[in-house]
């Protein structure tokens, strides 16, 4: 009993969330203590985080990613991830910088996916090379489906996602009880930065199993838009790295 008091008062000592949010048919928030309760009882389990902004000038750009994977590595080693997601803006628009950032996050125990964001100034061909993974792709986990889209390009417009690409994922993974989007930018004008694609909100409301989208881009926010008439939970991570938004710097669970 003390052993596991001790872990308890580990974990939530350690972990950067006052709460999480549990997505079916909707989200409720739940306590870190909650979460560390159940942590045997969980489905599958993921960190997303992105905006390393890996090699911006004025910033301590290797000590914030060596942090993070850290972080993330030691909360695996206490409580198992399925994956990871690094959610666009690994780098700082300088092509030769993606490779370092690749052999930075590959320190990482866990699987991790990538998708670009409008600082990964990188070609399809050239993002393809470096992370033996396409621009937009999706993958099975634990029979869920996790999608991963683009919403840049090489010099690093705001963009949607391939609405045609993602249509079909989307329609060949409705069989599956849920499917996670991973996307950088934000496709509804809530933020400043965001992009406006009605499209893409009557899209993902035809699917009942999208339980979540995850967004990075907005290094200000770290909380939860509701999209669609589904009232789709829309999260964002804040940031790991560069030189503006939330005072802290961190992940999502």
């Amino acid at each position: 009993m003390e052993q596991n008091n001790s872990s308890r008062r580990s974990f939530l000592k350690n972990i950067s969330f006052a709460t999480a949010f549990f997505a079916v048919g909707g989200f409720r928030k739940i306590s870190a203590s909650t979460v560390f309760e159940n942590r045997k009882n969980v489905a599958l389990r993921f960190v997303v985080a992105s905006d390393a902004h890996y090699g911006q000038p004025g910033t301590t750009y290797d000590a914030m990613i060596e942090k993070i994977t850290t972080q993330i590595n030691m909360f695996h080693k206490e409580t198992p991830l399925d994956f990871c997601v690094i959610n666009g803006d690994i780098i700082h628009n300088e092509k030769h910088l993606l490779p370092l950032a690749k052999q930075k996050l590959d320190a990482l125990d866990p699987k991790y996916y990538v998708t670009r964001g409008n600082h990964d100034m990188v070609s399809a061909d050239y993002w393809n090379e470096v992370w033996g993974m396409p621009l937009n792709h999706a993958v099975v986990v634990k029979n869920q489906a996790i999608v991963l889209g683009d919403t840049s390009n090489e010099e690093g417009k705001y963009l949607s996602p391939d609405l045609t690409w993602l249509a079909q994922v989307l329609e060949s993974n409705k069989h599956r009880k849920h499917a996670f989007l991973f996307l950088h930018i934000p496709q509804k004008a809530w933020t400043a930065n965001a992009v406006n694609t009605p499209a893409f909100e009557t899209l993902v409301d035809q699917y009942p199993n999208i339980s979540a989208i995850f967004h990075g881009h907005e290094h200000d926010q770290d909380g939860v838009k509701l999209l669609g008439t589904r009232q789709i939970p829309c999260l964002f991570d804040a940031h790991m790295g560069g030189n503006w938004g939330t005072p802290y710097k961190g992940f999502r669970v």
